[in-house]
Order: structure tokens, then C-alpha cells, then sequence
């Protein structure tokens, strides 16, 4: 029987891209059925009185030193500090809910968390982030021309919300049913449940 986890992500998280490439491969070994559900991490921050790990020196050195390059290695994929951190992300999120109208939500994973994470690009600049989507063939004008509709910019406030309300206090989350995992050094868990 396939699996289902639903799995809420920011592009501007670190741990975020590691999940999704992990995912990506679970989707392949075991069959998982990802339900990818973009949110606002500053929304979920600002709901539930969180802030971003690299808001503690120490912690932040640690997990950029040690932490995301061990994962990296398990899941044998690459990631890179992006010297433009932080990036504001608000549109590249919305952009991710018109993918998923446009039927290109994977590529456009894909694409920005590749250019946030392995490329170091200033995906706060939108004649990058149309480059970076001409390159990986996507559709940018309507995607971009999305990013600015009035009904994406209430959905996503809307999944936020519904998000905080479920239980999310940062990303990425996953849940696999009723139960929740926090982070993605907790993936172990989800591929335990797959065999």
C-alpha cells in the first residue's frame, strides 16, 4: 500500500532542501507519496513566536559547519551555504502555488531549491529567479504574473495559517498521518514506516 506524507516546506530552509532531496528519493526506493505544501516560514515564525536557528551564533555555526554537510553526505547530494542568506522567499512561495496550478510544482522544487542551495544564487532578485526558470524550462512568465495574483497571495496566507493551526512550528514538517516530525534528521522515522 502506497504511503502518503504531507510535507511543508520554505525554500529558504536549509534543512528544508536536504528533506526534499531525500524525499525525492524515497519516492523513488519505496514508492512515497509526497504531498508538497508550500508555507511562509517568516508567517509560521512570526505565529508561533519561533526564529530561525542561525539566530544563535553558536547554534547557527554548528549547523552550517557540521550538521547540514553530514546530512548532505548521508543522502549523497550536494548543498552549499547561500551567501545571500536570507532571502526573503514570499514570492518564490507563491510562485510554488501557481506550479502547482500550472501542473510544474517538481521542476520548480527542483529548480529553486537547486538554485538556493547548491548554486548560491539571489533568488531574492527576480531577473535571476526568471533566469534559473528559463534555464530548467519552466514557464516564467506565468509564473512570475502568478506571483502577484490576488487569490495566490490569500492562499498562501491561508496554508500558513492552516499549517500553524495543525501544529507547525518551523520547517520542514512532515506528517505521516496523524503524526508529526520535525526537521529532516527525523526522516529516518518516515523510512522506517515505508518497510
Amino acid at each position: 500500500m502506497t504511503k502518503t506524507v504531507d510535507f511543508y516546506f520554505d525554500f529558504g530552509s536549509p534543512t528544508a532542501y536536504l528533506a526534499f532531496k531525500r524525499l525525492r528519493q524515497l519516492e523513488q526506493s519505496h514508492g512515497l507519496k509526497v504531498d508538497y505544501r508550500p508555507v511562509l516560514l517568516g508567517g509560521v515564525f512570526k505565529a508561533t513566536g519561533n526564529a530561525s536557528p542561525v539566530t544563535i551564533p553558536a547554534k547557527g555555526a554548528y549547523m552550517l559547519t557540521h550538521d547540514l554537510p553530514r546530512f548532505a553526505r548521508r543522502y549523497n547530494v550536494q548543498i552549499n551555504f547561500n551567501p545571500h542568506f536570507p532571502i526573503n522567499t514570499l514570492k518564490l512561495m507563491r510562485g510554488a502555488l501557481v506550479a502547482i496550478k500550472l501542473d510544474c510544482l517538481t521542476g520548480y522544487m527542483d529548480a529553486m531549491f537547486d538554485a538556493m542551495w547548491i548554486d548560491g544564487k539571489n533568488m531574492g532578485d527576480m531577473d535571476v529567479v526568471r533566469e534559473v526558470m528559463e534555464a530548467a524550462g519552466l514557464p516564467a512568465d506565468e509564473l512570475i504574473a502568478g506571483m502577484d495574483d490576488p487569490e495566490v497571495k490569500k492562499i498562501l496566507i491561508k496554508t500558513t495559517e492552516d499549517a500553524v493551526t495543525r501544529g507547525l512550528f518551523g520547517v520542514p514538517t512532515l506528517f505521516m498521518g496523524e503524526e508529526m516530525y520535525f526537521g529532516q534528521d527525523r526522516l529516518d522515522f518516515i523510512e522506517e514506516a515505508l518497510v
